[in-house]
């Protein structure tokens, strides 16, 4: 689902450039299926906590939304959080994002 005409790897690819060049690194901790894998981001706020997001369609548009209503979540909970989602999809992409800032770098708004 991560963008409807672009094939996952190269949407990440692009949003890993745009952010790099900004100082802001990301990582891809679980490389998923290159076309169509779902994509939960990791925003590590480097202060301990961090914000797990998920794409999901809203009507017609592709948003992000947090998995947790404790969002930011302890930076622990969020990697057992993953670290179980990995486990049931196969396809899946995990991106780890450092920003103190808490920007998620992909295209879509943010949704709680």
């Amino acid at each position: 689902m991560a963008g409807d005409d672009l094939p996952t790897e190269f949407l990440i690819s692009a949003q890993r450039r745009i952010a790099e060049r900004a100082g802001v690194p990301m990582t891809i901790v679980r490389r998923g299926y290159d076309n169509s894998g779902a994509i939960l981001l990791k925003i590590n706020r480097l202060d301990g906590t961090a914000r797990v997001l998920t794409q999901m369609r809203m009507d017609d548009d592709l948003v992000w939304t947090p998995v947790s209503r404790t969002d930011p979540m302890d930076d622990k909970a969020a990697e057992a959080y993953l670290e179980k989602q990995a486990k049931i999809d196969p396809d899946l992409w995990i991106i780890e994002i450092e920003d103190r800032q808490g920007r998620h770098w992909f295209p879509g708004k943010v949704v709680a």
